[in-house]
């Protein structure tokens, strides 16, 4: 295909910079925050994994005098990518264009519904992809592994603190990330353990970043995204008695993992998210929003596009806690 292409020519830069002050202002998504993103130019390829143990061993020897010193090194293996392409676009109709106050409402209106369609993908992927059991190297379960924190007779400070120990006997990294449920973040705010802890801070108040502070984690995230289902009707009063909502993350669970501020080839993380920053012209968060004319139905079209791929990849750098509460 000749470049620049048509899609290429059309790429409205004030309308996805629009798109991504949105996502980055959206909070309640977390897909784009827990595990770094690394913008790729290819859509698929290799990349570098390290063994753990020739990390974690040393072939130092004393020297003799005029020998040579013994020789080291790592074994690598490589895994693979591959950032599909996602799309969406919503219509603007040339009547409803003329019936607007400001003609760029329309277009910033459409440019955040899509960019919200695109986020909620995203996120749903990140869960089904990360937030589960039998994805990471050690699942623990509440009831059987541990109290559960809803249990005002738990401990959760002590069991994070036994977490972080085991996490570093077996990875050698300490967790610095935690992904809460909206119930389990809501249970520990109520526990009275943490409560009891903090009652002499400046206001009393449980927060996030103290319960980070207790936790001894860099970073705390509670997924608050819910996602409607049900049949799609015409009438907006009867779709919306017909649909039910539910949280995105599970709500009574939690992760806990290492995640670096950057990928690096010789740093380790629990996750990383490919985007194919050579199809979007460099755009490093892996979004592009477009305008464009589509003149047998007298409408402008705004079409969002987004790639990613979400690889666990190093597995032992995550622990999952099921049914942490009640």
């Amino acid at each position: 295909m000749p470049n620049p292409t048509q899609a290429d020519l059309h790429v409205n830069v004030p309308l996805t910079n629009v798109s991504i002050a949105y996502m980055q202002n959206s909070s309640e998504f977390i897909a784009n925050k827990v595990f770094p993103t690394v913008p790729v130019k290819k859509q698929s390829d290799l990349y570098w994994k390290y063994s753990k143990s020739d990390w974690r061993r040393t072939d130092v020897k004393k020297r003799a005098p005029s020998t040579e010193s013994p020789g080291t090194g790592w074994n690598v293996t490589t895994d693979s990518y591959f950032a599909h392409v996602y799309a969406v676009h919503k219509d603007i109709d040339d009547q409803v264009r003329a019936n607007q106050d400001s003609p760029f409402n329309t277009d910033r209106d459409a440019t955040e519904f899509v960019t919200n369609q695109l986020l909620l993908k995203r996120d749903l992927e990140w869960n089904a992809n990360y937030f589960k059991t039998g994805v990471w190297a050690t699942d623990k379960v509440g009831t059987t592994d541990f109290t559960k924190w809803s249990d005002p007779a738990s401990d959760p400070i002590s069991d994070m603190q036994n977490i972080t120990i085991e996490f570093r006997r077996v990875s050698g990294f300490a967790p610095n990330v935690m992904v809460f449920g909206a119930h389990t973040m809501a249970a520990l705010k109520q526990h009275p353990d943490i409560i009891d802890r903090i009652k002499y801070t400046q206001r009393g108040v449980v927060t996030e970043d103290l319960i980070a502070t207790l936790f001894g984690i860099n970073e705390i995230y509670t997924s608050y995204a819910t996602v409607a289902s049900g049949p799609q009707i015409p009438d907006a009063v009867a779709q919306d008695a017909a649909s039910t909502y539910s949280f995105m993350t599970n709500s009574k669970s939690a992760l806990v993992a290492y995640s670096p501020k950057s990928p690096s080839l010789l740093t380790p993380a629990a996750g990383y998210t490919f985007t194919w920053g050579g199809y979007l012209g460099g755009n490093s968060q892996g979004t592009r929003i477009k305008r464009f004319r589509m003149e047998h139905i007298a409408s402008d079209r705004v079409e969002g596009e987004a790639t990613w791929d979400q690889k666990v990849v190093c597995p032992d750098l995550g622990y999952f806690l099921s049914d942490a509460v009640v």
